[in-house]
């Protein structure tokens, strides 16, 4: 597949923002996992966003962020043999899994991202540039 929009896909929430589309995420998936910017999902698809990326598990279902320039950001979700293949792809590396406390509103360690916040970065931006 080429294009998310020539899959067959159900829209949960529309023109949201990162933190909404990983906050809904989290809340409404069996699994969760958390993946970096320019994750690669059904062979052509990449996902942007701000870390920590949250993609989530429910049935067969694949629950993730999808963001179109000049539309905003999505939260869709896919439910085929190839999503099948993607939650069998984030089971086997386990990269960044959630546990159930992340679900109801508790803090993990394995939810935060490896990465520095954004925030950081800002920071250290603005003091090399004063």
């Amino acid at each position: 597949m080429s294009c998310i929009e020539q899959m067959k896909y159900t829209i949960h929430l529309q023109r949201i923002s990162f933190k909404e589309a990983r906050e809904y995420i989290e809340k409404n998936s069996d699994e969760v996992y958390y993946v970096s910017p320019g994750y690669k999902i059904f062979k052509d698809y990449y996902i942007i966003g701000i870390p920590p990326i949250a993609v989530g598990a429910k049935g067969n279902s694949l629950i993730f962020p999808y963001t179109k320039p000049c539309y905003g950001s999505f939260v869709l979700s896919i439910d085929n043999e190839d999503s099948i293949k993607e939650i069998d792809r984030l089971r086997q590396t386990g990269k960044g899994k959630a546990t159930t406390s992340v679900k109801k509103g508790k803090s993990s360690e394995s939810s935060r991202a490896p990465l520095a916040s954004y925030e950081d970065m800002w920071k250290n931006k603005s003091e090399k540039l004063t």
